[in-house]
């Protein structure tokens, strides 16, 4: 039997038969592990007891679990449901890890009378029509800019029509025949939707369809010796059919299926989707998945789907994998739900279907091989970088951790310092800290060094965190001996510490008067100046910030009317204060809340 807190104690006694959502937190109040299950009582019970039979991933999740949350939920599939959401909010340690996932784009339609076509990071429920996710923004860029070139949609901002009715300028889109000038009402919201229209069949995969219908259009033209229309036409179903050669692949069923493949060596996997819309292979989605080496291939398949479909703005109506999950009924479901309508899964063993799958695993097997030569390319440059370090500064252990400090301000106010943390000579993001200075007033880069270095290294003391193998602090003598003092003053007189002066880029450490200088070909000052480097651009992009709060605040502040809510929307719509300025009074009035009289005043303010 697992020991168990004293927190999880009383808990798990009167643990609920019902079905929901299990939330494990740690000392630190992080959730650290997200479940579900049929019978909470009967799932969350097993974690606690042998561990004869559990995986190491679990072991170690159970030992950082201080406490538990439930969220009960009216059946199984609305707890998967919550489950793929609260995962993809939280990102729990011991979940499956799909990386850079709040990075992948969606092609927008918005629901205005004149629709735009964007692209954008994440889904609302703002009535638009949304398309993706796309994992090569590339590729999704340059089909945007075909599609909305050869339909002549507008790329501009305008509100249109205007609410107050007024008729806009038409921009330079307009001249070059790159939109028809639905500003000054020169397009009706017919045509514009009819242009729309095409653009939707070419992302659902009906492109045939509209090529059939753009060829009917053209030969209409053509009877009717309208030739500039005929030969636009002609353009058109170019342009679609260039896509579609992209598309290789026709499976003949006039069917959307996705077909999902995985590679997985250890702790590195790779999923890939294969899209096939109309029967037409539109598109190949890939996803690199960070997961523990003791999770099956089926447990790191079944997360992996609730990730992905989760967020899909559109399923298609069939999904083929390459083995039955577990609970192929409940998924079944769940999918359902999301959908509105039945989804059909299954897992091909012969004929055209299976060959289909057995291509998207090829390409699964590819692209993981090409990740694990990366890594292994990686691994061996990190290694080379942090032995070089260690050598040249002769120091006691490898700096596999490092962090790097750097002070920015600009004259006497705005001051702020940053924090980057590289782990084995990578950039690590979630180790990243910025500093408002608030004890030090002037131009003093020491004592904001000092202070800096002091509030860090509180929190590690305070939270009982492994201090890092290195500090670099970006500098000379004069900020080396600020951060020494602190760490001293703080009891972490042991901690190794050097300054990288920018200048000459020399190396001082504690102790030694001399400065080191490493020749410039060395890994060693490459990592230093990398890790440098980074700190500065952490630091001057916080300050930036820093100081364009302030300027945004003063300038608008000060005009009466104007709080913190229409700041917002007058920032979030101008995009910026001399956008705002330049605005006309009638442009700031068809703003909510935004009457004459302030919109004056915003203009003169």
């Amino acid at each position: 039997m697992t020991p168990v807190r004293p927190e999880l104690s009383l808990k798990l006694k009167n643990l609920p038969t019902s079905p929901g959502v299990y939330m494990f937190y740690n000392d630190q109040g992080k959730i650290i592990y997200i479940g579900k299950a049929k019978n909470l009582r009967n799932r969350v019970r097993t974690y606690f007891q042998s561990k004869r039979h559990q995986e190491d991933k679990t072991r170690r999740m159970v030992a950082r679990a201080v406490d538990l949350e439930l969220m009960l939920t009216d059946n199984e599939i609305e707890a998967l449901i919550l489950e793929a959401n609260l995962i993809r909010e939280h990102k729990p340690r011991y979940n499956i890890d799909l990386k850079d996932d709040k990075h992948f784009p969606y092609i927008k339609i918005t629901a205005e009378p004149f629709p735009r076509v964007l692209i954008v990071r994440r889904l609302e429920k703002d009535g638009a029509t949304y398309f993706g996710p796309y994992t090569s923004s590339k590729k999704m860029r340059k089909t945007v800019a075909m599609l909305t070139h050869m339909f002549t949609i507008r790329t501009c901002n305008y509100v249109i029509p205007h609410p107050t009715g007024k008729k806009q300028k038409v921009c330079l889109d307009y001249h070059i025949k790159r939109c028809f000038g639905p500003c000054e009402d020169l397009q009706s919201q017919d045509n514009y939707a009819e242009q729309i229209n095409a653009i939707v069949m070419v992302l659902s995969g009906k492109s045939q369809a509209l090529i059939d219908q753009l060829s009917e259009k053209m030969q209409a033209a053509s009877d009717a010796m309208e030739f500039e229309e005929a030969a636009h036409r002609r353009d058109q179903i170019d342009a679609v059919k260039a896509l579609m050669f992209k598309q290789k692949v026709d499976v003949g069923e006039l069917i959307d299926r996705d077909i999902v493949a995985l590679a997985r060596e250890e702790r590195d996997a790779v999923a890939v989707v294969m899209q096939i819309r109309q029967g037409a292979l539109i598109g190949r989605q890939d996803f690199q998945m960070s997961v523990d080496s003791a999770d099956s291939d089926r447990v790191v398949l079944e997360n992996f789907i609730e990730q992905y479909y989760n967020k899909q703005p559109n399923l298609p109506e069939e999904i083929h994998l390459p083995f039955e999950p577990t609970a192929v009924r409940l998924l079944r479901a769940w999918l359902k739900k999301l959908r509105g309508s039945a989804v059909k899964v299954a897992s091909p063993k012969k004929g055209e279907k299976f060959r289909l799958l057995d291509l998207a695993t090829a390409n699964a097997r590819l692209l993981l091989d090409e990740l694990l030569i990366q890594k292994k390319k990686q691994s061996e440059r990190t290694s080379k970088m942090v032995t070089a370090l260690k050598d040249e500064l002769k120091l006691p252990r490898s700096p596999r951790r490092v962090v790097c400090f750097d002070i920015s301000n600009t004259g006497e106010t705005d001051a702020v310092g940053s924090c980057v943390y590289f782990e084995n000579a990578k950039p690590k993001k979630s180790g990243y800290r910025h500093f408002k200075i608030k004890g030090v007033s002037g131009q003093d880069d020491f004592s904001m060094m000092r202070e800096v270095i002091g509030r860090y290294f509180h929190r590690i003391a305070k939270e009982d965190q492994t201090p890092p193998d290195l500090v670099v602090v970006d500098g000379g003598k004069g900020q080396l001996s600020s951060a020494v003092a602190e760490l001293k003053s703080l009891g972490f007189a042991d901690q190794l510490v050097i300054g990288l002066a920018k200048r000459l880029e020399e190396v001082f450490v504690p102790g030694i008067s001399d400065s080191i200088v490493i020749n410039r070909a060395s890994p060693a000052l490459m990592l230093l100046k990398q890790v440098r480097d980074e700190a500065h651009r952490f630091a001057i992009t916080y300050n930036r910030k820093v100081r364009s709060k302030r300027t945004i605040k003063s300038a608008l502040d000060d005009i009466p009317g104007i709080g913190p809510a229409k700041r917002t929307m007058l920032l979030k719509h101008f995009g910026s204060i001399k956008a705002i300025k330049a605005a006309t009074v009638e442009e700031l009035m068809a703003l909510k809340g935004i009457t004459k009289e302030l919109a004056e005043r915003v203009r003169g303010g």
